[in-house]
């Protein structure tokens, strides 16, 4: 078997993700250990613990290679926070995702499914606006509850995140990790450049996400993010998992 047919059967999905509203929360570290799988631990910047709402669009998807019939564009957003493992030397950095939020049943299925990812389906529809000043994304979900939205509107030009910076720690986390129903975890990569980011001038969430994400994270998202921005986005990549 030849390198590139290796890596290609180990490729689970391949898709774009476009136009990613991200809020940026500051949080007690205590609060997310329930949810931090095995093998890792809490991933910090500047000593800081942060929880991201994340919305974006999932464009021309493929699973397996293969183009789904009515499931190539859709809509997610999830909560995630950041953790890192040690392996073999190096420093493995990815993301937790609390829960995720997506249009199409049969992708909340396959996620479960494959990597034990916290998958619900949902309503959803987004909103983008652009202008020579400034550009407006949102996204919008329904629950039993009524009509929840994530959104900004950008202020200035993008450009790619400074060595070191709070939105380099938030875009630049390239593994992902899911808690197994037994022991141990899923590991799995995700694979795409940098992105440039636009910094917000205004940014908010509106909705009640109890119900999601429990009472003491849903009071935070109540609150004002520490950060947010958009990020362009690009193609990625994401290789089949393991337990580790």
């Amino acid at each position: 078997m030849s390198e590139r047919t290796a890596i290609q059967q180990s490729i689970f999905l391949t898709a774009e993700w476009r136009d990613l509203v991200m809020l940026n929360y500051e949080v007690d570290g205590a609060l997310l250990e329930q949810h931090v799988p095995a093998a890792t631990e809490l991933d910090t910047w500047h000593g800081k613990v942060f929880v991201s709402l994340v919305g974006f669009l999932f464009l021309n998807t493929r699973v397996f290679g293969v183009p789904i019939p009515l499931h190539r564009n859709f809509e997610e957003v999830n909560l995630r926070f950041y953790v890192r493992r040690q392996a073999q030397g190096e420093v493995h950095r990815g993301v937790v995702f609390i829960r995720e939020i997506v249009p199409r049943f049969a992708i909340a299925t396959v996620a479960r499914v494959f990597y034990n990812e916290n998958y619900v389906s949902l309503p959803m529809s987004h909103r983008i606006q652009n202008s020579s000043k400034e550009k407006t994304v949102e996204y919008s979900w329904k629950t039993k509850t009524g009509l929840n939205r994530i959104g900004l509107v950008t202020a200035g030009e993008p450009e790619l995140p400074a060595t070191g910076s709070e939105e380099q720690f938030i875009t630049e986390h390239y593994w992902g990790y899911a808690a197994q129903r037994n022991a141990g975890c899923t590991e799995y990569r995700v694979a795409h450049p940098p992105w440039r980011v636009w910094h917000a001038a205004s940014a908010q969430f509106e909705g009640d996400m109890a119900p999601h994400y429990g009472s003491e994270l849903a009071q935070v998202l109540r609150g004002r993010p520490a950060s947010a921005f958009l990020a362009e986005g690009s193609e990625v990549t994401v290789y089949r998992g393991r337990k580790v």
